[in-house]
């Protein structure tokens, strides 16, 4: 299937919501393979589905405005592309149907059983009617509802029952939230019999099973039924412009519109009755447009990314053990060794623990005068944060950048930022107009009367729950224009007014578009001169039309291109007469993909950069982004040798080109490699033999 569009100028590029839903395809192609162990094939279910969750909060929710705003020819082109998003997503979804079942077999296989109320034995039943009445009654609140009452509010994320009650000629109609967010999605029952089967049973067959007694007394029944039902709503914020207000007052205030945004998805259970169905979309007033996909009993399948492993651990993957880092762990003060040489972690390959205790260090250490970092999204239970008070209690002067628009944790944000401020933590809330996207710490030490600046720059967020799935880049170091350069970005934050000119880093929204388009420009130039050129670009976006024509136009002039691309690639690799230098894969696998690296041959001089920005608009600029080089020749053997590996994956990379088939990368000759497993044996082997 291509999903190239033929109108305009826009041949040559990949619709990006397309090219997402392909980047989810391939996640759904994790859930479908064989070799995966059986409960993380469970897992990737809640993956897509969780995915899916959002592309319709977020990127659907954006095309359904554009058909709403535009007009002519524009109006047309967001129509066309809505019909195909939607076509495709039945598709997915008729092959997500196909998975689910496959799965199911493979779980019965293994003793492992999800049944449903139809199911039950007479002990199951009993144990099932005792968990409802102890602990789901109690959380349950049916709304009755008619023509004549104002319809209830149905939350963005919940999933709830539309149930019909019949008594002769008389039907009531109701509205039933399932409690999942207060108790377990899934619930164990005995086994069946006396051999070793783990049988779980679903919240909502619970409910299923003892419905009538919800109802019980308040109204005759001579028949019930449930079906699902899920709404998701558009998840665009809007900041007003009131100058009196705080932004953290609009922020929560922008937070409480979300959550009654308009509809952009309504799902339901295709045994629905046909005039429940109609009197839903009648007083929740949906249209077709508003996406009405009818689907199986079960929704929410985000959950099953907590699906629980009730058997051997060879049943889900196998854990890996972080890789110590020797200069790090060697020296008691990790000032003294980013002192002597720059550090890159790696993570969830080294641990992340590594910047826990920098922190820590820092917040004790004499001569630590102040601490500077940039916040974006951290764990519930952050030692990141408890650190920075810590700091202040030592005495430090402490400032944190908290981006309160970091899409889904604006809450969260509010919340640290809260206490932080209360402990004398002075807390930056960005720039008007532009989110502070980068990932950097600056120390400030006293050395010898001197004030020394020790930088972090990296690729991904200060989380050390998503330091432990996610793959990313921190880079440590003393250079000391660069971390001059990383004063200038906060001084930036904090003033928005003061230009600066950066030596080293590459900032957005000032210079990161502009240094990577030389950056690509002086590869052209050096292939027209017959001198050596290559790029190779690993991000998660490849989307911004401007890097994109440079791409292309750097393959035309004899420039090998690289691309290892996670989600969405609007650039189109292997198109003869317009990009045949250039080859593009993207993987999924245990780990989530995180980090961007930009390389460039540069004539025999490679040049080497880590960024916090993806290719797109927004990244290079509406947000603080910064691209930071990486100097120590050791450090970029690693990072090459890393990208190296990546491209040599044919287990887990799939080919980006112009059929949009995601097949795995071809082996030819080369050996199986898996990327993510075979890296951690290389970092390993490296480390033994330091």
């Amino acid at each position: 299937m291509s999903v190239v569009s033929d109108s305009g100028d826009n041949w040559c590029y990949t619709p990006k919501e397309l090219s997402w839903l392909l980047f989810n395809e391939r996640v759904l192609q994790e859930a479908a393979d064989e070799s995966v162990p059986i409960i993380q094939r469970v897992r990737y279910l809640g993956i897509f589905s969780s995915n899916l969750d959002e592309f319709f909060r977020v990127r659907v929710a954006d095309v359904k405005r554009l058909v709403d705003f535009s007009s002519g020819v524009k109006k047309e082109e967001c129509k066309e592309l809505l019909d195909k998003v939607m076509s495709r997503v039945r598709q997915l979804n008729n092959v997500y149907d196909k998975t689910y079942q496959e799965i199911l077999k493979e779980l019965r296989k293994r003793n492992i059983f999800l049944i449903n109320e139809m199911q039950l034995t007479d002990r199951q039943s009993d144990f099932v009617k005792s968990y409802f009445e102890n602990k789901v009654l109690p959380e349950l609140s049916p709304i009755m509802v008619s023509e004549t009452q104002k319809f209830p509010f149905l939350k963005e994320g919940s999933i709830y029952f539309a149930v019909k009650i019949s008594h002769k000629k008389h039907i009531n109609y109701a509205v039933l939230e399932i409690p999942s967010n207060r108790l377990d999605r899934f619930v164990r029952l005995p086994s069946r019999s006396k051999g070793r089967e783990r049988v779980f049973i679903t919240l909502d067959n619970i409910i299923r099973h003892c419905l009538e007694e919800v109802f019980m007394g308040a109204l005759p029944i001579e028949k019930i039924a449930a079906y699902t039902i899920k709404i998701t709503r558009d998840a665009e914020l809007e900041l007003g412009d009131g100058i009196s207000e705080s932004l953290v007052e609009k922020m929560s205030a922008s937070l409480k519109k979300r959550s009654k945004g308009e509809p952009v998805r309504f799902v339901y259970d295709e045994e629905i009755a046909d005039d429940l169905l109609q009197f839903l979309t009648k007083k929740m007033n949906l249209r077709k447009k508003d996406s009405l996909i009818p689907g199986g009993r079960y929704h929410n399948s985000k959950d099953f990314m907590g699906f629980p492993n009730p058997g051997a651990p060879y049943l889900e993957l196998k854990p890996q053990s972080p890789i110590s880092y020797p200069a790090l762990d060697k020296n008691k003060n990790i000032f003294d060794c980013v002192k002597k040489e720059d550090c890159l972690l790696y993570y969830p390959y080294n641990s992340f623990s590594y910047i826990i205790k920098w922190l820590r260090a820092a917040a004790i250490d004499p001569a630590v005068s102040e601490i500077k970092i940039n916040l974006y999204r951290v764990a519930s239970s952050s030692r990141v944060v408890d650190s920075l008070i810590s700091a202040v209690e030592n005495g430090k002067k402490v400032t944190a950048v908290v981006e309160l628009q970091a899409r889904f944790d604006e809450e969260a944000n509010i919340t640290w930022a809260e206490r932080m401020i209360e402990a004398g933590v002075h807390v930056v809330f960005g720039v008007p107009g532009l989110k502070v996207h980068s990932k950097m710490i600056l120390f400030k030490r006293i050395e010898e009367g001197v004030v020394r600046l020790y930088s972090h720059i990296g690729t991904g967020n200060f989380n050390e729950k998503t330091a432990k799935l996610y793959t990313d880049f921190s880079l440590l170091t003393y250079n000391q224009e660069v971390g001059q350069d990383v004063e200038k970005v906060f001084d930036f934050i904090q003033f928005a007014h003061r230009r600066h000119e950066f030596s080293h880093l590459l900032v957005s929204p000032f210079s990161n578009r502009s240094g990577l388009l030389a950056l690509i420009e002086s590869e052209k130039k050096c292939a027209i001169k017959g001198k050596m050129s290559g790029i190779f670009i690993k991000c998660n976006n490849l989307v911004d039309k401007e890097i994109i024509d440079a791409l292309y136009e750097a393959g035309k002039a004899g420039v090998k291109i690289k691309l290892i691309v996670r989600g969405m690639c609007s650039l189109i690799p292997g198109v003869k007469n317009m990009s045949e230098n250039i080859k593009g894969i993207s993987i999924v696998d245990r780990y989530l993909e995180h980090p961007r690296v930009f390389a460039f041959e540069n004539s025999g001089k490679p040049l080497y950069y880590i960024s916090s920005a993806d290719l797109m608009t927004r990244n290079l600029d509406h947000r603080v982004e910064v691209s930071c080089p990486v100097y120590d020749k050791k450090l970029q053997r690693k990072i090459q040798l890393i990208l190296d590996t990546q491209w040599g994956d044919c287990v887990k990379a799939r080919v980006i080109d112009e059929r949009q088939k995601n097949i795995i990368s071809p082996r030819g000759n080369r050996k199986k490699i898996r990327s993510q497993q075979y890296i951690h044996k290389l970092l390993r082997r490296e480390v033994e033999v330091d």
